[in-house]
C-alpha cells in the first residue's frame, strides 16, 4: 500500500465535488472513504469494470452512508476509520456572509441559522475537503451560480482538523 501524494488527493477531492455537483444543490453533507485502488481491487475484483485502469498509488473514493443530522463538528467526532482507509473526503454546503454581517448576527444558534439563511448578502457554497491518514489535505469550493472552482488547501482549517481527528 503506497502513501498518496497531494496531487492525487487534490484530484480525488475535485472528482468527488464534481460527482456531488451532478446531483445539484441542496444536498446533505456526504463523506467518502479513500481506499488505495490496487488494494480495493484485490479485495473486490468485481469492481474492476467500474474503476478501470488506475496508476499505482491512486485513490478510489467510496461513498459512505449519509451522515446523521447534527452539528458537523459533533458528527465528525463520532467517525472512526479502519486501517485500510487511507483518507476521506467531506462535501458539505454552507452559507457564507460578508464580514460586515457579523455585527448584526443574533446570539442563539437557532436564530442565527434562520437569520443567515435569509440574509440578503448570503452566498451558498459547496466545500469539498479531503485528508489522508498521513496528514495531507486538499480542498475546493464552488459558489452557487458560478461554474468556477476555487482550489486551495487552506479553505477550511477547522474541517481539516475535524477530518484528521477521525483517524486518531
Amino acid at each position: 500500500m503506497s502513501s498518496p501524494n497531494i496531487t492525487e488527493l487534490t484530484s480525488v477531492v475535485l472528482e468527488v465535488e464534481r460527482h456531488v455537483a451532478d446531483s445539484g444543490w441542496d444536498q446533505p453533507s456526504q463523506v467518502y472513504a479513500l481506499a488505495d485502488t490496487a488494494d480495493l481491487l484485490a479485495r473486490e475484483p468485481a469492481l474492476a469494470p467500474h474503476i478501470g485502469d488506475s496508476p499505482p498509488g491512486s485513490l478510489t473514493p467510496v461513498e459512505q452512508e449519509p451522515l446523521p443530522v447534527g452539528r458537523l463538528d459533533e458528527v465528525l467526532a463520532g467517525i472512526g476509520w479502519p486501517p485500510e482507509v487511507l483518507g476521506c473526503v467531506l462535501v458539505t454546503e454552507l452559507v457564507v456572509l460578508p464580514p460586515s454581517a457579523e455585527e448584526e448576527a443574533p446570539y442563539s444558534d437557532h436564530e442565527i441559522e434562520y437569520w443567515a439563511a435569509n440574509h440578503p448578502e448570503r452566498q451558498d457554497v459547496r466545500l469539498a475537503v479531503g485528508v489522508t491518514r498521513s496528514g495531507l489535505h486538499a480542498s475546493c469550493l464552488r459558489v452557487r451560480g458560478d461554474d468556477e472552482l476555487v482550489v486551495d488547501p487552506d479553505l477550511a482549517d477547522n474541517l481539516v482538523d475535524g477530518l484528521l481527528a477521525t483517524f486518531q
